[in-house]
């Protein structure tokens, strides 16, 4: 196995160009796991540490460009305001240790239906950004998920950042494990309400193939709360609407029987977050609304 070891971007881009089949590493957090208990023996490994531009993020004005090496903890400590659905989502992953060396471009980059950062993104609606010698494109996070492990990302690409709107409404996030931390999640579910376009967008993590959205509750949703006029209102919402917004969220599923649980446990559990985190959501959305 060759290590090559750039010193910048654009070195890091003609290395990946000449070995396509070079597998990046930056944390480390996913790929060492696979490397030690030898499931994956790729030629050559890609570091990106040195690259100090992935570990920044810049604010856009309203969406925030965040390097794909930015730690979780530091997504914890100083974007909990602008990207809360992913903070939630960072406070969940592994260990202090990991969280101090993971990033989103790694969860992103492995694309395991398992990666806690992929519910958050799907529901604040993220691009990736995706960049090559021949250029620069952005990637929808819809379009990014291809298989089982698998992305959209070209063989020559690599992941800078992740563009991701700031928040305009509450977002939550919510996941089941087996035990408190260090865990692979059983299933998660994320939820972001955008009061400014009237939408509402979801995530579920562990619980298909793929990070999926789960489609049919947004658009019921959505109606439901433009029909009853609650998004004006405020006012608790209806149990019969949060019931039908959970029965369908947890109808968006495919998900498997394995060690960490069954697929009928993952489907019902689904349920039971989406019941809850749209009830959280709802919540702050009163709370924020009484105090204007």
């Amino acid at each position: 196995m060759d290590f090559l070891r750039p010193a910048g971007w654009e070195e890091a881009l003609a290395a990946k160009a000449e070995h396509p089949a070079a597998v990046p590493i930056a944390g480390g957090t996913d790929l060492m796991v696979e490397i030690n208990f030898d499931h994956r023996r790729p030629d050559h490994l890609l570091d990106l540490g040195r690259i100090e531009e992935l570990t920044a993020w810049e604010d856009l004005g309203d969406s925030i460009r965040l390097g794909a090496s930015v730690p979780y903890s530091r997504i914890m400590r100083h974007l909990r305001g602008e990207l809360p659905g992913l903070a939630l989502a960072s406070h969940t992953v592994a260990s202090p240790q990991i969280r101090n060396r993971g990033g989103v471009g790694g969860n992103l980059g492995t694309a395991s239906p398992a990666g806690d950062a992929h519910p958050a993104l799907l529901a604040a609606g993220a691009e990736v950004e995706a960049e090559s010698v021949r250029g620069t494109r952005l990637i929808p996070i819809d379009d990014f998920y291809t298989g089982v492990k698998r992305n959209a990302l070209a063989p020559d690409e690599l992941i800078r950042a992740v563009r991701i709107r700031k928040a305009d409404g509450p977002q939550q996030f919510s996941k089941v494990g087996t035990r408190n931390a260090m865990v692979i999640a059983v299933c998660a579910f994320g939820i972001a309400l955008h009061p400014r376009s009237r939408t509402v967008r979801t995530g579920i993590g562990s619980a298909a193939p793929t990070p999926i959205r789960a489609k049919a509750a947004e658009e019921f949703l959505v109606a439901a709360l433009a029909e009853g006029n609650h998004w004006e209102s405020g006012g608790p919402l209806p149990e019969s609407l949060v019931k039908q917004f959970a029965t369908l969220a947890a109808g968006a599923c495919n998900p498997i029987d394995d060690v960490r649980g069954t697929a009928a446990y993952r489907r019902h559990a689904i349920g039971v977050l989406a019941r809850r985190t749209l009830g959280w959501t709802w919540a702050a959305r009163e709370r924020s609304t009484a105090c204007a």
